[in-house]
């Protein structure tokens, strides 16, 4: 099982960014996919996740009107688009895999995780 994560940048406060995770190695529609994101010396947080139908989404309180998870099951591949961002939006940005219907806000819940993707936003 491999999850890719990647773009990633150095972005100013406002910009957006998209991050993808290519998924291989597992049944993409059986698993609900999550961001997380861990900023140095601090503990890994969730942002946001879709459940396995896609429809449902939730997020943290944090990011809820600025991200947005989305997946392409064609490309097995998951999406986290982050638009007004601000400096304590820096992050890595991991995604995640949990083969449960409607996921979790617990990190210790996912079965998979990808490598992260480092996300800077300058003031």
């Amino acid at each position: 099982v491999q999850l890719q994560a990647y773009g990633g940048g150095v972005v100013q406060t406002g910009d957006s960014l998209r991050l993808s995770c290519v998924v291989s190695g597992l049944t993409f529609s059986s698993y609900t996919f999550g961001w997380f994101r861990q900023a140095p010396g601090a503990e890994r947080e969730f942002v946001g996740r879709i459940s396995r139908t896609g429809g449902n989404t939730y997020y943290a309180d944090s990011v809820e009107g600025r991200f947005t998870v989305s997946k392409d099951i064609r490309k097995s591949t998951v999406f986290l688009q982050m638009n007004s961002l601000k400096p304590e939006d820096t992050a890595v940005y991991y995604c995640a895999a949990d083969k449960s219907m409607f996921g979790s806000r617990l990190y210790a819940d996912y079965d998979y995780w990808g490598q992260g993707t480092q996300v800077t936003v300058s003031s």
